[in-house]
């Protein structure tokens, strides 16, 4: 007992929780913070599994593609719907004026033929340069083409159209120049399109050429041609200068947008062009069979010759 107050009154007194317990959760605290970064660490290291994606087969993921709205095809298909939409509301629109009497009935047929075609071109840089452009453009002219056969066969009804794009008012008159002027758009846009000088050539002497010999020959035709007194000077020079101002208006049209290269020795081979198709136009042999046929067909020819 004297030994035990000795020890106490020399010796400071010892907590002992403090000196038992706080090194250890100090040692614990740190242990576990070197713990934690070192897990952080390896979660950070560890690869994360990427998700899994289902495959399309490729057929199906080309399909795809050919129908997204960047497509090509897409972008024709629309272009059609946009272009036959136009062609077909100004046939309404003329079948509307002949109905109602607005021009005469050949005056009007005249309108419609130099109208329709050249209007037509005027949508052709909307279409792609795809393989299936021309194909696609040429759908409304087609379509175009069947509803002659149809009316002209008594199959379909349409008093205005017949009345707006025949001479006589007869319906079995489409068969033949409402036709021909069809199929000839259509083989014109389908083989040539829009960046060969040969279907410009062709559809405009077609159509202003052919149209405006009518128009200008039937109010200023006084003097007629020596081989054929059906036809007169005025109308076939006529058809040479509107056929060809139009061809060179188209030909810088689409060398705006890159399809063609203009010059003037290209605007020399359509003047060339238009002169054949007015010579050929202007004989007997023109008005039995049919312009719509005689003059495409010249221009055709004449215009693979010189380009």
């Amino acid at each position: 007992m004297v030994a035990e107050v000795v020890l106490h009154s020399i010796l400071p007194p010892v907590r002992s929780a403090d000196f038992l317990v706080r090194p250890y959760v100090a040692a614990s605290s740190s242990s576990s913070a070197a713990c934690g970064r070192s897990s952080s660490l390896l979660l950070r290291l560890r690869p994360r599994p990427r998700p899994t994606r289902l495959r399309a087969p490729a057929g199906a993921l080309r399909s795809l593609a050919s129908m997204s709205p960047e497509s090509p095809l897409v972008h024709d298909v629309c272009a059609s719907a946009v272009t036959a939409g136009v062609a077909l509301g100004l046939l309404r629109f003329w079948e509307e004026l002949a109905k109602r009497g607005v021009f005469e009935q050949k005056l009007n047929r005249k309108l419609v033929h130099i109208s329709i075609g050249l209007a037509f071109m005027l949508f052709w840089p909307l279409f792609s340069s795809g393989s299936r452009a021309p194909f696609l453009a040429a759908v409304a002219p087609g379509i175009n083409a069947i509803r002659m056969v149809l009316m002209g066969l008594g199959i379909l009804r349409n008093d205005a159209m017949v009345k707006s794009m025949s001479r006589h008012g007869d319906y079995r008159e489409l068969l033949k120049g409402p036709f021909y002027y069809a199929c000839t758009i259509t083989l014109a846009t389908s083989i040539f399109w829009r960046t060969s000088p040969i279907g410009i050539a062709a559809i405009c002497n077609l159509c202003a050429g052919d149209g405006m010999a009518d128009i200008i020959g039937r109010r200023f035709g006084h003097h007629k041609l020596p081989y054929n007194p059906n036809k007169s000077i005025a109308g076939s020079l006529a058809m040479v200068f509107a056929g060809f101002i139009a061809s060179v208006g188209y030909m810088h049209y689409f060398h705006s947008f890159g399809f063609v290269n203009e010059s003037w020795g290209m605007a020399m081979r359509f003047f060339f062009v238009s002169l054949a198709a007015a010579f050929v136009e202007s004989l007997p042999i023109s008005s039995q069979l049919d312009d719509n046929l005689t003059v495409p067909f010249t221009s055709l020819l004449f215009a693979g010759l010189v380009f």
